[in-house]
């Protein structure tokens, strides 16, 4: 998934209709005074990071005057949020606040449709709320073929307790809200709080986006917007993902190559199967094996999609063998699979005779595939042997060549 920092999340918003607070960028304590008093105090400041709950790290703070925006943008410049560097501060004008609402569209991933989930309740933590009053929270699919209507959109802030004006407003900023969602190809959109000022208007103060980065190729407008990260450890991305994400954006209509670098650990690791990955991973973790990556490929990518994601998986200083392994492909063909593999490790200096490199595959064109490996010195395994049973093995020449003191 790709995140958005909050200024550009709020800016569709306000470009579809939404209420949103007046908003600048600062980099440094001095831009950020100087803004700030444009802007007119009082003043929201907040850490730009592609991350929530920026609140409960003390990444939220509130300026009075000049002064104090200096002040506070130089603790926020140097702090470090979930992992992120503060390098840029949003500052905005602090509203006058008569509510905080909750509202948010994501997807249901057992039904697969958006889902809005929506609360008189808003400025805390969901999952707490979900917990210690549930009856507080209302939900409403979306259908992926009908949409979701105007009047649907008020029957719910409806159900929920609002009327005159109030209700009216939340109704518009819904509609807009599931708009953006679709058209974007948003997996998140989180309002909180959507607030009802003392004027009486309706407006976002804080949002969270996140877009499928599959379908970015629909999107060039986000290009520039959108911070890709990892969707399994939410983190900035390393130089090498940076590399593999442009990997897996080569022939974008066919197949994918996933990338996710772990700290140390010594076994290049290139599965598919989703599940079936996870097996794979956790059968070399428990037999003493320490993966140096995770990666899942899938969806029969082409030879030069495996052979870019391979050749990254090798990059990987400390990388002392390779386990390439699928359960059954049912569309993926193997043998393409095999010859992404062997040309990655012709490239990248290593030997199998000497590297060690242990695959399970079964599948599609798997003959020929145990023909492509075997001929450059692989250990081939297809359906004969478990992912286990291949896992085991794979720790096991790890193991025989520490005990050589042979390095690669």
């Amino acid at each position: 998934m790709g995140k958005l920092l909050e200024n550009h999340s709020k800016n569709l918003l306000r470009e579809a209709g939404v209420l949103v607070p007046k908003h600048v960028v600062a980099r440094s304590p001095e831009e950020a005074a100087e803004k700030a008093a444009e802007l007119g105090f009082p003043v929201v400041l907040k850490a730009l990071v592609p991350v929530g709950k920026r609140g409960k790290a003390g990444a939220v703070k509130f300026a009075q005057n000049a002064q104090e925006a200096f002040e506070l943008t130089r603790e926020l410049l140097a702090m470090t949020v979930r992992h992120f560097p503060v390098e840029k501060v949003l500052i905005e004008e602090k509203i006058a606040i008569a509510q905080e609402w909750y509202l948010a569209i994501t997807i249901d991933k057992k039904a697969q449709t958006p889902l809005i989930i929506a609360s008189l309740k808003g400025g805390v933590d969901v999952e707490e709320l979900s917990q210690s009053a549930p009856e507080q929270i209302m939900t409403k699919s979306i259908d992926p073929i009908l949409g979701f209507a105007e009047f649907q959109a008020k029957e719910l802030w409806s159900e929920l307790g609002l009327t005159g004006k109030p209700l009216t407003l939340a109704t518009q900023a819904l509609t807009c809200l599931v708009k953006i969602f679709l058209a974007k190809d948003a997996t998140l959109l989180e309002i909180n709080p959507l607030v009802l000022t003392e004027n009486g208007d309706v407006a976002a103060a804080a949002s969270v986006m996140s877009v499928d980065d599959s379908a970015m190729y629909r999107h060039p407008e986000l290009a520039a917007m959108v911070q890709l990260g990892s969707e399994r450890t939410w983190r900035p991305l390393t130089d090498l993902e940076k590399r593999m994400v442009e990997v897996n954006e080569l022939d974008p209509y066919r197949g994918t190559a996933r990338y996710t670098e772990m700290d140390g650990g010594e076994i290049g690791f290139l599965c598919g199967g989703g599940g079936g990955s996870l097996l794979s991973f956790d059968a070399l973790v428990s037999f003493g094996g320490r993966p140096a990556n995770y990666s899942e490929v899938g969806g029969n990518p082409p030879e030069r999609k495996v052979l870019g994601i391979t050749k990254g998986i090798l990059a990987k200083p400390g990388v002392k063998g390779l386990f390439v392994a699928h359960n059954i492909t049912n569309n993926t063909q193997v043998d393409v699979l095999a010859q992404g593999v062997v040309q990655a490790l012709k490239e990248m200096g290593k030997d199998p005779k000497i590297f060690p490199v242990v695959v399970r595959e079964a599948g599609v064109n798997d003959e020929a595939a145990r023909e492509i490996f075997t001929k450059t010195g692989v250990e081939y395994y297809g359906d004969n042997a478990t992912i286990t049973e291949a896992a085991q093995r794979m720790v096991e020449r790890i193991k025989a060549l520490e005990i050589s003191g042979e390095g690669i």
